[in-house]
């Protein structure tokens, strides 16, 4: 220990060590300073120790190298200072494992599992749909016309299908869909007969102002006298529109007779225009009508 003291009082007096050193008179008048320095500092060297402490001064015993830049040294100092980093890069590690394993583990095969649904659907589901399909409306129809409208809906979509055309595949499958409920559906077309809708009207068409267009205003109540909302192709402006109660255009002839038959009594006693039956598409009329419809007047 006094002589890593002397080591350091020499590196103290660095001026003192570079003057005195170099010759063996120079190293003896060094000891006998160094000895009246720690004298006057009411300490005792030994010689020997004073010696030792000049030598090891030379020889750099205690004196410290920082070792040179390279791999090993920044691993070393990031290993002594992991306190300081370790936490923080600790937690980012935990956090990207968390995320990759969330990713890689979770959201990934979600999604590999939501397209391959996707797929099989429009592969296999939608084409399975329109068969099922195609095979209720040609057990149930009662007109030939029915199954050759599905057989096209059925060929179009599976064509669309094949083609990974899901938005078309679908609404060829409802298009099928609304044929199946048309076919299925039962109901009386009656001429309205209430105080606040008109029973008929006319109209003069802009294309052709020298003609006039007659219309009686019909509803289609069902089994239990409930008025359905059916879809009704717009003459006038070429739209189709769900609607409770539509125009709908007959002879001059048929027009004028429902405008007696209310005129008398306010009452329409002959109100039934036709039936729509069971496994039918069009509904069956008592009366001439000329086939076009408005749905606005």
């Amino acid at each position: 220990m006094l002589a890593m003291d002397v080591v350091d009082t020499l590196r103290h007096r660095q001026d003192l060590a570079v003057r005195e050193l170099g010759t063996d008179a120079k190293e003896r008048q060094l000891i006998d300073k160094l000895r009246d320095i720690y004298h006057q500092q009411g300490i005792e060297v030994p010689d020997h120790i004073l010696k030792e402490g000049v030598a090891a001064l030379q020889e750099s015993r205690f004196v410290y190298d920082p070792p040179k830049p390279g791999f090993g040294t920044t691993m070393a100092r990031l290993y002594v200072g992991r306190k300081r980093w370790g936490k923080p890069v600790g937690a980012a590690l935990i956090a990207l494992l968390v995320l990759g394993v969330g990713y890689f583990g979770v959201w990934q095969p979600y999604q590999n599992g939501v397209a391959e649904a996707a797929r099989i659907e429009l592969a296999e589901g939608l084409p399975a749909q329109m068969d099922a399909l195609y095979q209720t409306i040609f057990e149930e129809t009662k007109v030939q016309q029915a199954v050759l409208d599905a057989e096209a809906l059925r060929t179009r979509g599976k064509t669309f299908a094949a083609e990974g055309n899901r938005a078309a595949a679908e609404e060829a499958v409802a298009q099928l869909t609304a044929l199946r409920d048309q076919l299925r559906q039962e109901y009386t077309l009656r001429v309205v007969n209430r105080s606040d809708v008109r029973s008929g009207f006319w109209t003069i068409p802009e294309v052709n102002t020298a003609a006039t267009n007659y219309y009686i205003v019909v509803e289609a109540l069902d089994a239990d006298g409930k008025a359905l909302s059916l879809p009704i192709l717009n003459e006038e402006n070429g739209e189709t529109e769900i609607v409770d109660i539509w125009g709908l255009r007959v002879p001059e002839a048929v027009y004028d007779g429902v405008a007696a038959d209310k005129s008398d009594d306010g009452i329409i006693e002959i109100n039934e225009v036709g039936r729509k039956a069971d496994g039918f598409l069009d509904v069956e009329y008592n009366m001439p009508v000329l086939g076009g419809a408005v749905t606005r007047w």
